[in-house]
């Protein structure tokens, strides 16, 4: 299912683009109408047949109503596409401008700002056959008035059925991975595609964002079990190459205490010596790993050494 929304016309009467008046016109009119009728009324006073004076009515309300429907104002972002009996005749406007009464005719007011259309398709397949939701918008505007209203019917709705056309395309062709992580990707594809569709309209898109994609939610679901499972997959290789590593480094530093045993006794005097210097512990050190480590020898050479240091400070 395919949704659409276009903007509406530029205001005019779409059965007779031609009739849209302004206020100047009207004013005119208006103005010239009332000097009409006060002429009417100043030549009744006068012995004028009665005939001269209904003509003379007819003529200037002729020619006040030539000046309501040939005096055109286009605002600055618009231009109007005048025919002559049917065909082409020229752009007119922004501004003032004339046109001839029944012989011409306004068929579009061109707006040349730049447009928004909003479009989407909703359960459309990727190429792994996953059904999403997409809403996406379009940038684009008009750069030639003349193609844009001869050459298409109705330029705003054709442009948005090419853009959703344009959209499930590149849905169907791309995995839905890629659309998820690969958006930038895809906006430009849409960009590309829709401008080659509406160049021979006139019409150049500048840019197509998409907004939001949506997934079902079972799907959903599975990719967010999906991800946590590889999260704490990823986090258990990291922890065996860890323990990898810290063995390594066990195997390399126990064959160091082989080949060095007064290293291997001095990490050992140096472990006890930490666990000591907590307050109040007790270490408890089997005699066996006392004679390894020829802690006795150590602690003869410790008392001597402070023997030494007393016999000096006495002399």
């Amino acid at each position: 299912m395919i949704k659409t929304r276009t903007t509406k016309e530029t205001p005019a009467l779409d059965w007779l683009p031609a009739l849209r008046l302004n206020g100047v016109s009207i004013t005119l009119a208006s103005l010239f109408y009332l000097a009409v009728a006060s002429g009417m009324i100043f030549l009744s006073n006068f012995r004028i047949a009665d005939g001269f004076i209904v003509a003379y009515g007819v003529v200037m309300g002729l020619i006040g109503t030539y000046l309501l429907l040939a005096l055109k104002i286009a605002p600055q972002w618009e231009k109007a596409v005048v025919l002559r009996f049917g065909r082409f005749k020229r752009l007119a406007g922004p501004g003032l401008f004339w046109v001839v009464p029944i012989i011409d005719t306004i068929a579009n007011w061109i707006d040349h700002r730049v447009m928004v259309t909003p479009f989407s398709a909703e359960k459309t397949l990727t190429k792994d056959t996953v059904p999403v939701d997409v809403d996406a918008v379009l940038f684009w505007l008009v750069w030639d008035a003349e193609k844009a209203s001869l050459e298409v019917e109705n330029y705003r709705a054709a442009i948005a059925w090419a853009a959703q056309t344009a959209l499930r395309e590149v849905i169907g062709q791309m995995n839905l991975a890629d659309i998820l992580v690969g958006r930038a990707r895809m906006d430009d594809e849409l960009q590309k595609i829709i401008d080659e569709r509406t160049t021979p309209w006139g019409i150049t898109v500048q840019s197509v964002e998409i907004r939001d994609v949506v997934i079902p939610q079972d799907l959903e679901d599975a990719m967010s079990r999906q991800a946590q499972a590889e999260r704490e997959r990823q986090a258990r290789v990291i922890l065996g190459e860890s323990e990898k590593q810290i063995a390594a480094s066990f195997a390399e530093a126990s064959q160091a205490y082989v080949d060095n045993p007064t290293a291997l006794h001095l990490r050992a005097m140096n472990m006890l010596f930490e666990g000591l210097k907590e307050r109040g512990a007790l270490v408890i050190v089997p005699s066996s790993a006392v004679d390894t480590m020829n802690l006795g020898g150590l602690s003869g050479m410790v008392a001597l050494s402070r023997m030494a240091d007393v016999h000096k400070e006495q002399s």
